[in-house]
């Protein structure tokens, strides 16, 4: 497992030059960049400033890994959803430019409360990503579908999502929700997903309420070999937190 960083929302307001600067002092190893950030990696840029994206992260120690949408298909609407299969095409193509693998994707809620009953929800949503992984394949990027949401952030719920879209080049990103956690334990939820996890986030490592060892723990019995990336605030003092963050991921991590 190696470490890298979210940039929601501790980097929002960087350059791609001080993301990629910090990750390199600090031994975060790959970025994730979401949607809507001063870096201004989006689906609009041109071929030129695709290029440069690629040859920049190339050229670095840092891996532009992925890129973090607010894609999602559960609207009722069908002209929406088809909206969201699109942008995410457009961002699976921006992954293919630009050297990342993956393109993350979210449920942000079941419609239950609009008398949508929730197996349609579920299905839709699946449905919607196997399209997206179809188009994926072409160009080998993979879409992961976090975990989030309302209602949608049950372990339970993504799965049944999961097994709907049962494709190769779909998967999780595990997000470490409270709502993870059973009697203390996220094992429960992880071994419902583990086989689907392509991409985990993770967020304040002191936070005694959230069971990051057991997590590390389990990922490295499910042989992950991938990137926790670090979804953290911002702070006046980014390199110091950065460093602190990597010492204490480096010893949660140290002989499991």
């Amino acid at each position: 497992m190696k470490l890298g960083l979210v940039t929601y929302n501790l980097a929002k307001d960087w350059s791609l030059e001080k993301i990629i600067d910090l990750c390199s002092r600090a031994g975060f190893e790959a970025v994730e960049l979401r949607t809507t950030h001063a870096h201004g990696v989006e689906p609009t840029i041109s071929a030129d400033e695709r290029r440069r994206v690629r040859e920049l992260f190339e050229s670095s120690p840092v891996k532009l890994l992925s890129f973090g949408t607010v894609c999602e298909y559960h609207s009722p609407e069908r002209s929406e959803v088809e909206r969201n299969i699109e942008l995410t095409k457009a961002f699976v193509k921006l992954a293919y430019d630009t050297g990342a693998i993956g393109v993350k994707v979210r449920p942000n809620r079941l419609m239950e409360d609009y008398g949508i009953p929730r197996e349609k929800t579920i299905r839709q949503i699946g449905k919607a990503l196997k399209v997206c992984g179809d188009y994926g394949k072409e160009y080998g990027v993979e879409i992961w579908l976090e975990v989030h949401g309302y209602g949608t952030s049950d372990p339970k719920c993504i799965g049944d999502i999961m097994e709907i879209a049962d494709h190769p080049y779909v998967g999780v990103c595990w997000n470490s929700n409270y709502t993870d956690i059973v009697d203390g334990s996220i094992s429960y939820g992880f071994n419902l997903l583990r086989k689907w996890i392509k991409s985990v986030h993770i967020h304040e490592l002191y936070d005694e309420k959230y069971p990051y060892k057991e997590l590390f723990t389990l990922l490295k019995g499910a042989g992950y070999q991938r990137y926790c990336l670090a979804e953290i605030p911002e702070s006046p003092e980014p390199e110091r937190i950065m460093r602190y963050y990597k010492a204490l991921w480096s010893e949660m991590i140290r002989n499991i």
